[in-house]
């Protein structure tokens, strides 16, 4: 025989439930656009039925249920889709980085244009072949100086202003570095907190959902793997746990342990410098330290260091590598072959100032300031016209000695030997090629891998956003949904309330209604 006051009972926890539900859906009303909030449900269990199997059961028909509790309140969240979602942010940061890198080199090499390097050394040709014409003329060997002047400067600009971007690209390696850092900390803490909680058999949402945003964020910066840790005690089988973060490489190996939940601590990733070209040669994860070449990973920060530089040792050669290190390398080796080419060809000839004095006196017509280069490092940013040339526009030697070994003033033989210059070839990596040639592969190739980051950009987006769309049909707050629960849930909670009125009605019949006879 049950309780008079069963029903009751059931009612009560009927009501209480349904107001669980009510509460969680407020809850996520109230949280509609709270960035990276998931939206949580009530789990409904049923109570233990009456009566317990035991020895001293009471025998009846069957057991009686009493009713319904608030088991869990839990997020609804596919795990898969978070894998799917960060592997796609983290491509989306590499080629986003690297197709902004190559956009801004793009604007500084500025080709074509009227102003590129490549319009200059044109003009530059042009001005020799007009020399040539008219050696004799003075206005077509100040041309020759400005048009000169102009290279030189061209040169002088694409240098410096590529290290710049390349300041900037370190700058921002830095700034990237030091927010993996702090997101790192951030988790830590996290999961500190929720390893605190999990354990009195609470499930911490909320914090949840702060980890899960932070770790979406972490994705675009590197390439990273999420593991769980239990925390133990009377934790919920549906606890998440505490979380360790590591980096892994393109194969999913892991690099470095960033944050560790089982030592519950957060390992601070470094770059090292090299000390004398500044390039990156190192990376650091904790205690864990990797040449740049073994930091085979993916991410922001991975394609900061391919597009600042980096270096590293092959026997006894250092190499430097890196779009912009390798676009440095290139500028330097056509500036630095440039100028020894026409210098040797400038040398051969015969200046005005040379015929006045009855004595040839080779001159060079580009130099590189002060400095004595022996290889090409620097060539464009040092790159200028000689003080001989500055000075005079009479040491332009346009002309050559003939069969007899004499020099007529109007001789234009090196002038014409000096235009050609531009078709001069010279070698590099073991091709040779000419200066015209060299410098269309130069801006070929930065358009090519410019298109290719752009292309790789904009599909990697493409699916990430396409995840994000999947990813928010199963956990973003529908407002529409939510109102349908809380009707839904509303009315439960007026049929247990009716339950209770119904119960009070019986109870006052019983009580107050029989058995009144003789009274």
């Amino acid at each position: 025989m049950t309780s008079t006051f069963f029903g009751l009972e059931i009612a009560r926890r009927g009501m209480f439930t349904q107001q669980s539900a009510l509460s969680t859906t407020a809850h996520n009303v109230a949280n509609a656009n709270t960035p990276g909030y998931t939206r949580q449900r009530v789990n409904f269990e049923q109570t233990t039925p009456y009566p317990p199997v035991g020895k001293n059961s009471p025998t009846i028909p069957g057991q009686l249920g009493t009713g319904v509790e608030a088991g869990t309140v839990e997020r609804v969240r596919e795990d898969f889709l978070d894998v799917q979602y960060r592997s796609e942010n983290n491509k989306a940061g590499y080629w986003s980085s690297r197709a902004t890198a190559l956009e801004k080199m793009e604007e500084i090499m500025n080709e074509p244009s009227e102003t590129g390097l490549s319009v200059t050394l044109d003009k530059f040709w042009q001005s020799l072949q007009d020399l040539a014409a008219n050696p004799t003329n003075a206005g077509a060997r100040s041309v020759v100086r400005e048009r000169g002047i102009a290279v030189a400067e061209t040169f002088n600009y694409l240098s410096t202003s590529l290290k710049s971007i390349q300041g900037d690209l370190k700058n921002e390696l830095d700034v990237t570095v030091k927010e993996i850092n702090s997101l790192a900390s951030q988790i830590n803490n996290i999961n500190q907190q929720i390893s605190s909680i999990e354990p009195n058999g609470y499930l911490p949402n909320d914090l949840y959902d702060e980890r899960d945003r932070l770790i979406d964020q972490l994705s675009s910066l590197a390439n990273i793997k999420v593991s769980a840790t239990p925390s133990g005690g009377n934790a919920l089988t549906i606890a998440e746990g505490a979380y360790t973060v590591e980096i892994v490489d393109d194969n999913g190996n892991t690099l470095g342990t960033l944050v560790d939940s089982k030592q519950k601590k957060a390992n601070e990733l470094t770059v090292g410098y090299n000390s004398g070209n500044g390039l990156v040669e190192s990376v650091t994860i904790g205690r864990q330290k990797l040449d740049v070449l073994d930091f085979n990973s993916t991410g922001k920060i991975s394609s900061l260091i391919d597009s600042y530089g980096y270096t590293y040792e092959s026997g006894t050669s250092t190499f430097e590598k890196g779009l912009y290190p390798d676009m440095l390398t290139n500028i330097d080796t056509m500036a630095f072959e440039f100028a020894n080419k026409f210098n040797a060809a400038h040398r051969e000839g015969w200046s005005i100032e040379d015929y006045n004095s009855d004595t040839h006196t080779p001159v060079d017509f580009f130099s590189f300031g002060d400095v004595s280069l022996t290889d090409s490092r620097g060539a464009a940013e040092l790159i200028r016209i000689s003080d001989d040339i500055l000075e005079s526009t009479d040491h332009i030697a346009a002309a050559l000695p003939n069969a007899a070994g004499e020099v007529t003033i109007g001789d234009s033989q090196n002038a014409q030997k000096l235009a050609d210059v531009k078709n001069k070839t010279f070698s590099i990596d073991g091709n040779t090629t000419s200066f015209q040639n060299y410098y269309e592969g130069i801006i070929g190739g930065m358009a090519v891998d410019s298109q290719e980051a752009q292309r790789l950009t904009s599909n990697s987006e493409v699916l990430r956003d396409a995840v994000e769309v999947r990813r928010q049909s199963v956990s973003a707050v529908s407002l529409d949904e939510e109102m349908t629960n809380m009707i839904q849930f509303q009315h439960a909670y007026n049929a247990s309330a009716r339950m209770i009125t119904m119960q009070d009605e019986i109870l006052d019949r019983i009580i107050n209604g029989m058995g009144l006879s003789g009274r």
